[in-house]
């Protein structure tokens, strides 16, 4: 199964470098461009066909290592 997992900035917590990349696309000429936040994009491939079993342990994965929860909130896709 093929995993991807999505990581934000909870709403409120500030992000510098979404606003350093609105300021550089704002230099840029992209005048239209606001309330950019910066994330994180992780894919993986999950051995397994129980989806139950995948979306556990990529729970697991996003509470232990990959998103700190206390700032971050992830979803994920899973596809056979």
């Amino acid at each position: 199964m093929q995993i991807k997992v999505f990581v934000t900035l909870k709403e409120g917590v500030l992000d510098p470098q979404g606003k350093a990349i609105e300021h550089s696309l704002r230099t840029l000429g992209f005048g239209g461009v606001s309330g950019v936040r910066m994330g994180k994009y992780l894919e993986f491939e999950f051995d397994g066909s129980d989806p139950e079993e995948a979306k556990h342990q990529t729970r697991r994965m996003c509470d232990q290592l990959l998103a700190n929860t206390v700032i971050e909130d992830y979803r994920f896709d899973i596809q056979d």
